[in-house]
């Protein structure tokens, strides 16, 4: 397996991907994406030779969607996760919804679109009278694209009841395509969340299974530029292993098991 002699030599493929990508490696835990990075040299024939492998990056466009896509961990499915999913449309969404009839919610990192239209089949089965914007960001743009075509596989629905697919997909073959009923109240943009600014004004914000491989110090900036994009009384809905350490030092409380609410002072 291919392996980085030194930290000088990590540092350079580090500066050279990110003038190519403009992806800062530097927010990823280091050993973490070593490995990542290892192991996918090493399965595409550029085992210890980083300066062909950066050159194969330049020219051969699918390489470079494919190792992009790897370092970027695109993995999502519908509902995943079900019970915090029914804690959100249980206890998070009535609330919010109690105190206004219209919300802006925002999917970051939403990979191929999975938990921006779960949101949506949310918002469009429980709570038919409420009116929603819903953005999806994601730094990878193949996976937007495919968000934007709402095209899935069966693998996606794991965690969905069959209810819900018959009612909000349209079977092609093996496909599934999400209705065009959900796709009115959602916006795909790409974004690099550790670098661009953010919009204001949500609240809801949903980021989860993202920062998994971010360093603390990236996950710090990423959480005071959340809470700075919420409304006062918003909240941060993260992933079922993406504890808010700290959270009282930013401004949040929790109020269930990775729900976390901006403060209304």
């Amino acid at each position: 397996m291919a392996s980085f002699s030194n930290i000088t030599e990590y540092e350079q493929f580090v500066q050279a991907f990110y003038r190519q990508s403009g992806l800062d490696l530097n927010f990823y835990k280091e050993n973490q994406m070593k490995r990542r990075i290892n192991n996918f040299m090493t399965n595409h024939g550029h085992k210890d030779n980083y300066g062909s492998f950066l050159q194969a990056l330049r020219t051969d466009s699918k390489l470079y969607d494919a190792f992009f896509k790897h370092l970027t961990i695109n993995v999502s499915q519908f509902f995943r996760d079900t019970r915090l999913w029914d804690i959100l449309r249980e206890k998070i969404l009535p609330e919010l919804l109690r105190l206004k009839p219209s919300l802006k919610i925002w999917s970051a990192g939403c990979s191929s679109g999975q938990e921006a239209y779960t949101l949506a089949i949310i918002m469009a089965e429980y709570f038919p009278w409420a009116k929603y914007s819903i953005l999806g960001t994601d730094i990878d743009v193949n996976v937007l694209q495919q968000a934007r075509n709402g095209v899935y596989e069966e693998r996606d629905f794991v965690s969905t009841h069959p209810a819900l697919v018959e009612k909000y997909f349209t079977l092609q073959g093996k496909k599934y395509l999400i209705k065009d009923s959900l796709k009115k109240n959602i916006t795909f943009r790409e974004q690099n969340l550790l670098t661009d600014p953010f919009e204001k004004g949500f609240d809801l914000i949903a980021c989860r299974n993202v920062v998994i491989y971010f360093t603390d110090q990236a996950k710090d900036l990423l959480y005071k530029k959340f809470y700075d994009s919420l409304n006062p009384g918003g909240i941060l809905f993260t992933g079922s292993t993406e504890h808010l350490f700290g959270k009282d030092s930013l401004g949040f409380k929790q109020i269930y098991s990775f729900f976390y609410q901006k403060t209304l002072s």
